[in-house]
């Protein structure tokens, strides 16, 4: 099996490159069970992505942006990170969810800010999506863990993911991510690092192949 990295300065560049290389690396199959069954991805085979520079202010500026000549929409609307918070750091679930994020990890991310700040060097620090019962939902989490480490006086995210759609949830994700990384380092006290994303997962839909070609210039 193929591992791909990526070394990238900010999310928007790790989606560009992702993208770009998609074409190279990716693997096709239809969906056979889950989410759009019968729809086609290219998939990566396994992906490590390196982001030295994950937060920034304002947090449109985190997203990729589409030159506007190209005529194709932002992957990621303006504005939508701030709508997006909530999914990532309250315990809301709306009505019809089973679960988000937010709610699987909200009452761990106060634990281990106190926990970070009194003994800083462990390797126990994981916020943790997945439940041994997820095998009984019809849409399991994509995200399974974060692990958080403070090296060199520096907050590190380490993210698991089972499933990632690359055109939109990619960046959605890691930019909401990134605003809760920076929040626990401030809480802590530390510097707000480097963030590393795993998959074997990271998938273009066929439905948005065209287009993504069109930003990628193929």
């Amino acid at each position: 099996m193929e591992i791909v990295t990526i070394d990238a300065t900010t999310i928007s560049d790790a989606w560009f490159q992702c993208l770009f290389n998609i074409w190279k690396h990716g693997e096709k199959y239809i969906v056979e069970h889950g989410s759009y069954e019968g729809e086609t991805r290219l998939q990566y085979p396994y992906i490590v992505i390196k982001i030295n520079k994950p937060y920034s202010e304002p947090y449109d500026s985190m997203l990729p942006q589409i030159p506007v000549s190209l005529n194709i929409p932002n992957p990621v609307a303006d504005g939508y990170i701030e709508q997006y918070l909530p999914y990532i750091m309250t315990d809301v679930v709306e009505p019809g969810e089973d679960y988000s994020y937010g709610n699987r990890i909200y009452e761990q991310i106060n634990y281990w800010i106190k926990i970070l700040k009194k003994t800083p060097n462990t390797n126990q620090a994981v916020l943790q999506v997945a439940q041994p019962s997820d095998f009984k939902l019809k849409d399991p989490p994509c995200l399974r863990m974060i692990t958080v480490k403070i090296i060199d006086n520096e907050l590190r995210f380490n993210l698991a993911w089972r499933s990632w759609e690359l055109w939109s949830a990619f960046s959605a994700n890691l930019a909401a991510i990134a605003v809760l990384q920076k929040y626990m380092a401030d809480e802590i006290g530390v510097k707000c690092g480097p963030m590393i994303a795993a998959s074997d997962g990271l998938h273009l839909y066929g439905y948005i192949e065209e287009i993504a070609k069109l930003r990628v210039g193929l």
